[in-house]
């Protein structure tokens, strides 16, 4: 029994002794028809209550974290239309959410650990790093997948038509160096074009650069860049450029759709924050099934909030793009892992994409 309520049983006993002497006048003699029994029943309660008005509340502030692209589009709907402090008020919570910008999912996972970050939302590499470095401790693993989106490998080098034409003269940026999802989706296709061991040949060609940046520093021809490894919209807009060509496509090198975003948090915070959590699955969900509904509309309010250079016919284009999804349910991540667990990046393995995530973490995928 805590402290606190030992003290409590403490004065409750002290009273039901005070009765026992006659010291309590009328209040006294009204116990005492009572009986002994009342007081020790009313200590009890007390002490119950107590440790009930004791534990622990759940957060009053979230920390999320989200990073640039559409792709992000269910979170911006959250954010920009209060969803998650909605749910919250139907979980009986008043919740605040405090929204982070990163540029890479190494940031945010150091974010994480640190305490500074509840909810990190970024590509499947960064989540699979840090669910394999805390299965002893924090125990990170996924909270919902976002969506499932092809990843291109875009160039202005003209003498680049696949992965093997890139030379030391070509740089590739992407968001975080051998982390990111682009990183390792770099890699498996180095693999596959160059054979076994040969994973990491494109590796020192990687730069890590925000995709806006990165998009500015390829397209304008004044810099090392020659190839972007980046997301929607950007792979989109990049191809309006008569000088870019699409060099890679993630499907095929995971020999179909996968998932691209996800969330992700700790053990420690799930646990605490059991109704925050539902009420973010429960956001989540009325997110995708807006952005499903009323593609025009979610198209607009992302295009607003993000100062996107696109129209909302481009971004409603993208939004039904038929090779996207927009799911929370994950979608070929053990595709990764493998390759990850065989190259040496993450050693803890799983048998079933379940054992990413906190129970619960999504419905059956759907196009």
């Amino acid at each position: 029994m805590a402290l606190g309520h030992l003290m409590a049983f403490g004065r409750l006993v002290a009273l039901g002794h005070l009765v026992a002497l006659g010291r309590l006048g009328a209040f006294g003699r009204l116990v005492r028809l009572c009986g002994a029994a009342a007081v020790v029943s009313a200590a009890v309660s007390a002490t119950l209550l107590a440790g009930a008005g004791s534990a622990r509340a759940e957060a009053s502030v979230v920390r999320l974290a989200k990073q640039f692209g559409i792709s992000y589009l269910p979170l911006t709907v959250m954010e920009e239309e209060k969803l998650l402090e909605k749910q919250a008020r139907q979980q009986g919570l008043e919740l605040k959410t405090e929204w982070l910008r990163f540029t890479g999912g190494s940031g945010m996972n150091e974010a994480l650990l640190s305490g500074n970050l509840d909810f990190a939302a970024g590509g499947v590499g960064p989540m699979l790093t840090i669910w394999g470095r805390t299965r002893g401790n924090l125990q990170v693993k996924g909270v919902a997948a976002l969506n499932a989106m092809p990843l291109w490998l875009v160039s202005v080098n003209p003498a680049v038509s696949s992965i093997k034409d890139f030379t030391e003269k070509d740089k590739i940026a992407l968001p975080t160096v051998k982390s990111s999802i682009q990183a390792i989706t770099l890699q498996m296709a180095a693999e596959k074009a160059y054979g076994p061991g040969q994973q990491g040949k494109l590796d020192p060609l990687t730069v890590s650069m925000g995709h806006p940046d990165a998009q500015t520093a390829m397209l304008g021809g004044r810099s090392e860049i020659t190839a972007h490894f980046g997301s929607p919209p950007f792979q989109e807009m990049e191809l309006k450029d008569p000088k870019a060509r699409k060099v890679l496509d993630s499907y095929d090198v995971l020999g179909g759709p996968h998932t691209f975003n996800l969330v992700w948090a700790s053990s420690r915070f799930v646990t605490a924050n059991p109704k925050i959590v539902a009420a973010f699955r429960a956001a989540l969900e009325e997110s995708l099934a807006l952005i499903k509904a009323e593609p025009a509309r979610v198209a607009a309010l992302w295009i607003k909030a993000e100062n996107a250079r696109l129209t909302e016919a481009e971004a409603v284009e993208i939004i039904r793009a038929p090779q996207t999804q927009w799911t929370s349910a994950p979608l070929n991540m053990l595709a990764y892992l493998d390759y990850m667990n065989r190259a040496g990046l993450v050693s803890a393995k799983a048998a079933d994409q379940g054992e990413l995530f906190f129970p619960g973490a999504g419905a059956k995928a759907e196009r």
